[in-house]
């Protein structure tokens, strides 16, 4: 078995994050599976942990999938392109308005489009990526002491993941993977939650809204997968809807820690539901 890069691991800080699910996931993957498709590809988590030699990987977002393909094939200059940022509230804001004006951001590089996404999600509060209902970076300056955002050998070890293995990146939405996706393969599908509460549904990582009727596209999508003969194994919040939705599958609970909330007494362990189709 190939050993795996324990360096390569999510190097943005991300909403909804699955680093405390990746061991629950773990547990429940198929015994044996062909290639792996992500199509809610996010920080990357899970790809990192299982580090799958042939894999197919999506995201809607087109900024996060250029700060992907720019690490795997230009990594070196993006480590040169974040030492040059500053850790205060003046450049942040500076940096951060870029996206307010089109004829500015449109002669940034793809390198520095990268740069500026790494920094301001470690520089910002939260270590959120949100943005407004006209698509503009809005998380404030977070005012942290030492951010770490040129952390250079977790950069070249996802890098080395990326082009030491078959991974395809690709940005675009997730219905558009179903025609390749064939008998055998493993989807892991990371979706934006049900809200448990109507004040709990995080909406600022993209413009396209995901409520009821996307949940309910999504899971057409799963059966469709289902009926292919291929493997999915689906995160959402243990609502009744999610466990109503998804009742002619597997479902099993788990508990895990939730770190990112303005308010600090609202982080703590939440209850989320895995839904599987297949009995391993």
């Amino acid at each position: 078995m190939k050993k795996k890069n324990v360096l390569a691991q999510p190097f943005l800080k991300w909403a909804g994050g699955k680093r405390f699910l990746v061991p629950e996931i773990k547990k429940r993957l198929p015994v044996k599976y062909n290639t792996y498709y992500e199509p809610f590809l996010g920080g990357g988590a899970v790809l990192f942990a299982l580090q799958p030699k042939k894999a197919v990987v999506n995201d809607l977002n087109s900024e996060i999938i250029n700060v992907y393909n720019v690490i795997k094939n230009d990594v070196d200059n993006l480590i040169e392109e974040l030492k040059d940022h500053l850790n205060n509230p003046e450049y942040f804001y500076k940096l951060r308005c870029l996206d307010r004006d089109e004829k500015k951001f449109g002669k940034l590089s793809d390198v520095e489009k990268a740069a500026r996404i790494i920094y301001l999600n470690k520089t910002c509060f939260n270590g959120l990526f949100r943005v407004n209902s006209q698509g503009q970076f809005n998380a404030p300056f977070g005012n942290y002491k030492n951010p770490n955002y040129i952390n250079a050998e977790v950069l070249k070890a996802v890098s080395l993941l990326l082009n030491n293995n078959k991974i395809e990146i690709c940005n675009g939405s997730y219905e558009k993977m179903l025609a390749r996706i064939k008998k055998g393969d493993f989807v892991y599908i990371d979706p934006p939650y049900d809200p448990v509460s109507d004040t709990a549904s995080f909406t600022g990582y993209n413009l396209d809204k995901f409520g009821r009727e996307e949940q309910k596209k999504l899971k057409g999508f799963c059966d469709l997968l289902d009926k292919k003969g291929a493997y999915f194994l689906l995160s959402n919040s243990s609502t009744d809807f999610i466990k109503e939705l998804y009742g002619k599958y597997r479902i099993e609970f788990v508990q895990v820690p939730r770190m990112i909330n303005v308010d600090a007494s609202k982080r703590g362990r939440v209850d989320e539901v895995l839904v599987k189709n297949y009995a391993a």
